[in-house]
């Protein structure tokens, strides 16, 4: 069999997720026709029939159910070669960084001056996201490399650093009776009817069950503290979002949060292995700043 084309697949991934040729048609700016053509030249050249059709459309076989499987991650990982190859390219190369907006200050502060001041290290852009958007802006090519939270992050597909593990803190409100304490545990989060915890999207964009108010962004997170709604447990770093109605205060037996720079796995860029030698050498400077200040 022939590898199969790019084009084949977006248009096999496109009826499957409309389940009608005519509605994928139209969102592919095409007739049906050439679409249901290419469909049956895709099942003779794979030798299986990809989709049952029915009077009200299509449905996956057991063979378009793998296919699709697999086509979609393949299809992700083209369109991200050809954003890194494009910038690669540029006549005024540069490289992206994702973080989240408000987490790592110190660190990331630290890494833009250690590459800053190598001579060999190309220009870096940050690239700020909420919650899950790192691994997405990597997966899909918008990022070279990334701050991560081993504690929070899927981090499958990736090749990791460490960089530090921190205590992790409970934000709760200034007003609430859990602001007076030196410090607190998991047990004591658990079940505080008046702030139950928020609910942050799993990274296929659903909400894990519970009373807590479904959050996508950190400013609706630091809005919802401060309004006595809810409480959130995050790494001593991100205490950057804090608000003056916010009080912090540590976990004794959380488990460590845990920074790393991440890349995808299948890189074997010069210049991102460059970054990730920089950023171990600004986590060492960070961690020996606050040991000295302590």
């Amino acid at each position: 069999m022939d590898d199969l084309e790019t084009r084949e697949l977006r248009y096999f991934v496109t009826v499957a997720e409309e389940g009608n040729v005519g509605r994928a048609a139209a969102r592919l700016g095409m007739t049906q026709p050439p679409l249901s053509r290419a469909i049956r030249q895709l099942e003779l050249r794979i030798g299986a029939p990809l989709f049952d059709r029915t009077p009200r459309g299509v449905q996956l076989t057991p063979a378009g159910t793998v296919l699709l499987a697999e086509a979609g991650p393949a299809l992700a990982a083209m369109a991200a070669a050809g954003r890194r190859a494009r910038r690669a390219g540029s006549p005024e190369r540069r490289l992206v960084l994702a973080v989240k907006a408000g987490a790592d200050h110190e660190l990331l502060q630290a890494l833009l001056d250690v590459h800053g001041a190598d001579p060999q290290g190309l220009p870096i852009d940050v690239q700020f996201g909420e919650v899950h958007e790192q691994a997405a802006f990597l997966r899909d090519g918008r990022a070279d490399v990334a701050l991560m939270h081993r504690t929070y992050d899927d981090l499958t597909e990736f090749d990791t650093e460490d960089l530090r593990s921190e205590q992790q803190v409970a934000i709760v409100p200034r007003s609430h009776r859990l602001a007076s304490r030196t410090s607190l545990s998991v047990a004591d989060l658990r079940d505080v009817p008046d702030l139950p915890a928020a609910r942050w999207p799993r990274v296929d964009g659903s909400y894990p069950d519970g009373p807590g108010p479904e959050v996508h962004t950190q400013a609706q997170l630091a809005q919802l503290v401060a309004l006595g709604r809810t409480v959130i447990v995050i790494p001593r770093s991100s205490r950057t979002l804090q608000w003056p109605e916010h009080v912090a205060v540590p976990v004794l037996d959380a488990p460590l949060a845990t920074t790393v720079v991440a890349w995808p796995a299948a890189s074997t860029s010069p210049d991102v292995a460059r970054v990730v030698r920089n950023a171990v050498r600004a986590a060492a400077l960070v961690t020996a700043d606050a040991a000295h200040i302590a």
